[in-house]
């Protein structure tokens, strides 16, 4: 829509009526909304603080989080504001946490900013720099007191003083390569010279700051810089570079949600309209900004705007409504002490009166424009002379500085080349005592060399012997068992000692025996495999359902034979980044187990929680559980505890040592949380695929 374009008055009241509620219901309900959803969050977390078993005072993370919420309820509620950063002061000296003392200070010194106390808040920043100064290598705090320090003796008037304390703190943000903080300290230049209506040297460091946005990329600090060059061009009536710039700033603070930075913009859209003459759309944008502003508090942004308000409402000779904004911008201004604010009230109150005939109190308001504009003129001439004294004062330092330190580095050059002939010829002499150590060390390292070797090909030796032990035990003890059995059987009913229908009713234990065999003769494949290097890990991308569907239907019998229950909560398609073969080894002896230690008529549940690279694979029994001493000795490599299960299953041993092995091939990790008579819960994780391919559909 042109807004332009609608110049009707009759248009203009209808849409004043529908546009007014929208945007009051639209804008600033969702926006105090978001406003407020900070707020809640902190204090949510605040309260499950206090409500903790653990809660202390004291704990910087909850200090840390009262001055976050004191700070967030700035241009709101400037109580509250108070009344949290002295109790984050009090808690930070008795927990002697700096850093809570410096910002609850900061904030403190921020209240009385706002309430227009500008010595208390000089006081209280000054006492925040100089903590963070003499306690503190955090430069960020430093900065962000020195800056508000400065911005403090601006709205005192000592132009000089800030100035001062600006370049200081720009000096300590370039140091840092702090971009951000030197773009707002030009911000901040700036409007030193607005107020004495140099614009074109107040735009030279509102440039500067741009530039730095520009390459920095922070869209909001863009913003609000761009916001102080709208309303520069607009004094400078360059109105459409002014538009052009407001436009851009109300999109991002609008999308961004922040109120007290689009109050400002909708007041310098105003502005920019009122140069125009086109006092009912300046009066849009000037009520726009009265709707935000009572959901914050902020004087010294809403005198302008009250002053904005009385010029339009007296260029459509409205001048009741217009005195009554008039007379609450000279209030207002008289509360904060603003001078300039008192100035331009008090010359339109002046014009007022004097329209109405009332000629004693346009004189009175006139006399109070006078002294105050007198005041002003003068000290601003004082105040542009020491400025550019200051900065001069201050270059000059700098240079001196300089040319201190070039003096000092060419006495320092003469000294230098003392010293390096001094040490040429100490080399000369350490280098020979060096070359006779080289040759001893040479023979010392040979000597330390052939034993470490030694060494290790014992240690090599000792594992070799290690894994032979181990072999020969499984196979004496867990193999040997079975076969004997199911031979002795055979012998049996060969000799004619058991019929058919005897033998027939062992099938079914000697098929439970060989599937044991089986299953225990894999795992020793693979862990010889590893023990002896011969595994070669190949990853590539696996369907992990599809690796849990196949090993739940092999162990779906002996499930079945103890009446559990195998739930397989796998979502379809999980791709995970593994060694097929080697997270079938692993999810299979995680079934097993879990089987084997399961009571009849007891549930298994399997699954996945899909995180960003990597997916955590569980398996959760109700069955036995395990102690604390068990837990401990479970994945270790040279363990060879076994148990036996619900129904006197026997295992090998090497079953979680051989998972734990195959988990760490494949870049993850594997842990057990378990309690006797409460079940185990046995998880690992897998990277998942960073890159799946892209679907591409063909064109028709």
């Amino acid at each position: 829509m042109n807004f332009s374009r609608i110049t009707s008055s009759v248009k203009y009241n209808l849409l004043k009526g529908w546009l007014g509620v929208f945007l009051f219901s639209c804008i600033i309900a969702p926006k105090a909304l978001a406003q407020n959803t900070k707020r809640d969050t902190l204090l949510q977390e605040i309260k499950e603080f206090r409500n903790s078993n653990v809660f202390n005072t004291r704990d910087t993370l909850y200090i840390h989080n009262l001055i976050n919420l004191a700070i967030e309820h700035r241009y709101h509620n400037l109580d509250s504001l108070l009344i949290l950063s002295k109790q984050s002061l009090d808690l930070s000296k008795k927990s002697k946490y700096v850093n809570g003392e410096i910002s609850s200070l900061h904030a403190i010194g921020g209240y009385y900013s706002d309430k227009g106390k500008i010595d208390q808040a000089i006081t209280y920043f000054e006492k925040a720099y100089q903590l963070a100064k003499k306690n503190n290598d955090n430069s960020i705090l430093i900065i962000r007191t020195l800056n508000d320090l400065a911005k403090e003796y601006g709205y005192k008037g000592d132009y000089s003083k800030a100035l001062k304390w600006y370049l200081a703190t720009i000096e300590i943000a370039e140091k840092n390569n702090d971009k951000n903080s030197i773009s707002i300290v030009n911000d901040n230049i700036a409007h030193l010279y607005l107020e004495q209506k140099d614009y074109e040297q107040a735009m030279v460091f509102l440039q500067k700051s741009k530039a730095i946005h520009e390459e920095v990329g922070n869209p909001v600090f863009m913003a609000e810089t761009l916001s102080n060059i709208a309303s520069t061009y607009a004094d400078m009536n360059e109105l459409e570079y002014a538009m052009y710039n407001i436009n851009i700033s109300i999109a991002t603070f609008e999308k961004e949600k922040i109120l007290e930075w689009l109050a400002f913009c909708y007041e310098i859209k105003g502005k920019i309209y009122l140069k125009k003459n086109k006092n009912t759309w300046a009066l849009y944008w000037y009520k726009q900004s009265e709707l935000l502003h009572k959901e914050i508090e902020d004087d010294r942004a809403k005198i302008d705007l009250l002053i904005g308000m009385t010029e339009a409402y007296m260029n459509q000779s409205k001048d009741s409504i217009a005195e009554a904004y008039a007379l609450n911008a000279f209030d207002l201004s008289k509360k904060i002490g603003l001078r300039i604010g008192i100035k331009n009230s008090a010359k339109k109150l002046a014009q007022l009166h004097k329209k109405k005939k009332d000629f004693e109190k346009s004189l009175w308001y006139h006399e109070i424009y006078q002294v105050t504009y007198e005041s002003l003129t003068q000290t601003g001439n004082e105040k542009a002379l020491n400025m550019l004294k200051t900065k001069m004062e201050y270059d000059q330092q700098k240079q001196q500085l300089i040319d201190d330190n070039e003096k000092a580095l060419a006495k320092q050059k003469i000294f230098v080349y003392v010293a390096i002939i001094i040490l040429i010829i100490f080399a000369i002499i350490m280098f020979i005592i060096h070359r006779n150590e080289q040759q001893q060390k040479k023979l010392n390292l040979e000597l330390r060399n052939k034993k470490s070797d030694l060494e290790e090909k014992q240690a090599y030796l000792n594992e070799l012997n290690q894994t032979k032990n181990k072999l020969f035990s499984i196979i004496g003890h867990d193999l040997r068992g079975p076969i004997g059995a199911f031979q002795g059987l055979l012998k049996l009913f060969k000799e004619g000692e058991m019929t058919k229908e005897e033998f027939l009713n062992f099938v079914p234990k000697l098929k439970v025996d060989i599937d044991t065999i089986s299953f225990t003769l894999n795992n020793l494949l693979s862990w010889g495999q590893t023990q002896m290097n011969g595994s070669v890990t190949k990853h590539a991308t696996t369907q992990l359902d599809s690796i849990v569907e196949e090993n739940v239907a092999l162990l779906s019998e002996i499930a079945e034979s103890k009446s559990i229950s195998i739930v397989n909560r796998i979502e379809p398609n999980c791709q995970i980044w593994c060694d097929p073969n080697q997270i079938d080894i692993i999810i299979r002896n995680l079934l097993s187990n879990a089987l084997k230690f399961t009571p009849n008529n007891g549930q298994i549940v399997i699954g996945a929680i899909q995180k960003i690279k990597t997916c955590e694979i569980y398996v959760k029994d109700n069955g036995m559980g395990m102690s604390e001493d068990i837990i401990s000795k479970l994945f270790e490599k040279d363990s060879n505890h076994t148990t036996y299960g619900t129904n006197d299953e026997k295992g090998t041993g090497l079953g979680l040592s051989l998972c734990k092995e195959m988990v760490e091939k494949n870049n993850g990790k594997i842990w057990v949380h378990s309690a006797l008579g409460k079940g185990s819960s046995f998880y690992f994780t897998i990277p998942r695929v960073q890159q799946p391919q892209k679907q591409y559909k063909e064109s028709a």
